[in-house]
């Protein structure tokens, strides 16, 4: 089973030999086929116009760029003009908001088409995927219940899925683009913290906020993730903004053989230990898969890893940024929030400033003692199971305490990186017992970006794509 790559997609509407609205078409009508719930807003009309340019460009000689009629699905987090943004509140925020933010002005100039707004979680505060008042979207992979998608960015790995969208945009401050990925059989890269400008999406901790991407393969996240890195202040070039259609080559395919001599340590400590064994025994599957392609996987003591797990998930850097935030911009939404999002903001007013400041310093300390023994140990990358646990069913979530350890389970594999301003990705590693999507986290050095995803591609052409490996959901073939 194979699909086009982005980049081969791109290539035949900038060639002319398919167009932008026959894409923009077929995703409609996926969209409209499709009982997955993945979007809050999708913008028909809106796309075609957005197709009927680039096409326009096309047929008048010019160059519409490297994403010419790439169809992409946006988190109602982001600021889209001309479309409402509600941040999975109870009702939408005010019209500045609207205002585009640099990855989806940079992906416009690209030639990509915006087609609508997938489902977050309130706020973006949780990892589930849950939202009582805008609606969770359905987990493809289970036939018969409702399974949560993985959040915040709860609708995005479903967008791809419906094949409404071929990149879907995430934000990822404690694992928001990697845990969605992961539950519903995806990739999605977290780059290195402050990489990219994140204007023009609603904030929830500034000093871990990132955006990111989903897409079906780490190929297509390498290609897309280096188009766009050139834009960014201090991106790969260097050189400024140009134009699109100067920086369209893509990256060299790669080949299994690019995994000889890749390094991967084990974190002895922590999330191996915690995560469901069936689980744990499908990602060290894939490890082995790739041992026997020439890596060499090992344990490796990271206590620094464990550390900043417990500390991100204490709450004592995210919480408080998150209250103060909602408080600056948002003056009057904290009154109307759900219990599941209210009630774990109410212990920010217990940090004291001595303790937010202690964190900030001790993230600092713990991320420069981690790189140390990495360089000390040769290690390339870190390797662990994205999520420990099986992505639960909705009904399962009833009560406020079992969400609460849910909510915590699931952000336990991906806090960590964060915590760390490491780059990191998830890649579908099998299917657990439920026939639920599980992932292997790959966690690079902070500003590693693109060594990480040239090493991720390289790990994909020996596990396969989703395809390949795990195949097609069972709400997607039936």
């Amino acid at each position: 089973m194979t699909r086009p790559s982005i980049a081969a997609t791109a290539g035949q509407v900038r060639s002319g030999s398919t167009s932008a609205r026959a894409l923009v078409e077929d995703a409609i009508r996926s969209h409209e086929a499709s009982d997955l719930d993945a979007y809050i807003v999708f913008d028909a009309n809106g796309a075609l116009r957005q197709a009927d340019a680039v096409d326009g460009a096309v047929s008048r000689g010019e160059d519409p760029g490297p994403l010419a009629g790439i169809t992409v699905s946006v988190k109602d987090l982001y600021g889209v003009e001309g479309l409402p943004i509600r941040a999975g509140t109870k009702r939408e925020l005010p019209a500045r908001w609207q205002r585009e933010g640099f990855l989806v002005r940079t992906l416009r100039r690209l030639g990509a088409v915006v087609v609508g707004k997938t489902h977050t979680v309130e706020l973006a505060f949780g990892g589930v995927g849950l939202n009582p008042n805008t609606g969770t979207p359905v987990n493809p992979w289970d036939p018969d219940r409702h399974r949560a998608p993985g959040g915040s960015s709860s609708g995005a790995g479903v967008s791809l899925w419906e094949r409404s969208a071929m990149i879907a945009l995430g934000s990822d401050t404690g694992g928001s683009v990697r845990i969605p990925a992961s539950a519903t059989g995806v990739v999605g890269h977290r780059h290195t913290t402050g990489r990219w400008p994140t204007d023009g999406v609603v904030p929830l901790s500034t000093t871990l906020d990132s955006v990111g991407l989903l897409t079906h393969t780490a190929t297509d996240s390498r290609h897309v993730f280096s188009l766009v890195d050139r834009f960014a202040p201090g991106g790969a070039s260097g050189r400024g903004r140009q134009a699109p259609g100067h920086h369209d080559d893509a990256p060299a395919p790669p080949h299994p053989d690019q995994i000889r001599g890749l390094r991967i340590g084990l974190p002895r400590s922590g999330l191996w230990q915690e995560t469901e064994p069936e689980i744990s025994a499908t990602v060290r599957q894939a490890l082995d898969e790739l041992a026997d392609a020439g890596a060499h996987v090992f344990e490796f003591d990271a206590p620094e890893l464990h550390e900043a797990g417990e500390r991100y998930l204490a709450g004592e850097l995210v919480q408080p940024e998150r209250s103060e935030s909602l408080e600056r911009h948002l003056p009057g939404w904290t009154e109307i929030l759900d219990p599941i999002i209210g009630k774990r903001l109410e212990a920010a007013h217990g940090v004291t400033a001595i303790e937010y400041v202690a964190i900030l310093r001790l993230r600092r300390r713990l991320s420069a003692s981690l790189h140390a023994r990495m360089d000390a140990g040769e290690v390339h990358l870190l390797a662990t199971p994205t999520l420990p646990i099986t992505p639960p069913t909705l009904a399962s979530l009833s009560e406020l305490d079992v969400y609460r350890a849910v909510n915590r389970s699931m952000l336990s594999g991906t806090g960590p990186a964060s915590m760390l301003d490491m780059c990191a990705v998830t890649l579908p590693a099998g299917l657990d017992r439920h026939g639920m999507p599980t992932g292997l986290q790959l966690i690079g050095r902070t500003g590693g970006d693109h060594a990480l995803l040239a090493r991720a591609t390289a790990a994909e052409a020996v596990l396969g794509t989703n395809l390949e490996r795990i195949g097609v959901p069972p709400r997607v073939a039936r």
